[in-house]
């Protein structure tokens, strides 16, 4: 069962980096861009109908990065394996790294894994995507290119039987640099409910690959979660993409002639 996203990317991919020298200050990062399972991990004990939930990926959420990337001439690095193979947004000792459970669904085929399983998965998905992420960041630090990672998500309208009204949610630790603006500027939307730190915060262990990539260098960073009924055609992921779209560029002379160290300019 070898599922994958239309038009995204070559099924050998475990990541993809797009417009590597993009001019924009932003990286966007796309941990569960795909629905991927590479054909040496069969169906995982599934049927092909729970990939397409979201316990398999991020649905919507690489198409209106991939249009957000292109508006603002930004760097797009995404996920090509699903999520249920390796989880590229936590840590190597999380447990649910490689989930047995997602939401309440059981995964047969992640139960009991030895080291070396686990090993191999790491090394197919979860390496490559720090790898990349890591090679783009160092490339621009090296130019003194500006740098503001965001990563694009998106969440289910119910979990676990509870409603959630956001139709997206900004994501952020103690750093604010980014959030603040950007929720400043959708406040501004007229009837979008916006959610500070909803449906997840940087409690719920979600900010991993941020923490890693640009927290750990005092770049500005946040994280954007976009409910997937929001995102769910092609008319909805355009409408999304034009107005974070609209709203970056917006943003952008904050962080275009800033220090690498991310601090805005003037």
């Amino acid at each position: 069962m070898n599922v994958t996203q239309p038009g995204s990317k070559l099924e050998t991919e475990p990541v993809r980096v797009t417009n590597r020298a993009g001019g924009s200050p932003f990286v966007l990062l796309c941990d569960h861009a795909s629905n991927y399972l590479p054909a040496q991990f069969g169906t995982l004990g599934l049927e092909p109908s729970e990939m397409m939930r979201h316990i398999a990926w991020d649905p919507g959420a690489l198409p209106v990065a991939a249009m957000l990337a292109e508006r603002l001439d930004a760097t797009l690095v995404e996920s090509g394996v699903s999520r249920l193979v390796v989880d590229c947004n936590r840590p190597l000792d999380a447990h649910d790294l490689i989930p047995a459970v997602s939401e309440t669904t059981s995964i047969p085929a992640n139960e009991d894994l030895s080291a070396e399983q686990r090993e191999v998965r790491i090394a197919l998905s979860w390496q490559p995507f720090h790898n990349a992420i890591e090679a783009v960041v160092e490339e621009r630090m090296a130019r003194r290119q500006p740098t503001v990672l965001v990563s694009i998500h998106s969440f289910t309208p119910v979990y676990r039987g509870s409603s959630r009204p956001w139709q997206i949610g900004i994501i952020h630790d103690e750093d604010r640099r980014v959030a603040d603006p950007l929720v400043a500027a959708l406040r501004q939307v007229p009837g979008l409910n916006i959610g500070v730190n909803e449906p997840y915060s940087p409690a719920d262990r979600v900010y991993f690959t941020l923490e890693r990539h640009a927290r750990s260098r005092g770049l500005p960073c946040a994280m954007i979660e976009i409910r997937n009924d929001e995102i769910a055609d092609a008319a909805g992921q355009g409408k999304w993409a034009g107005m974070l779209g609209g709203i970056f560029s917006r943003l952008d002379p904050l962080w275009s002639n800033a220090t690498t160290d991310g601090q805005p300019a003037g």
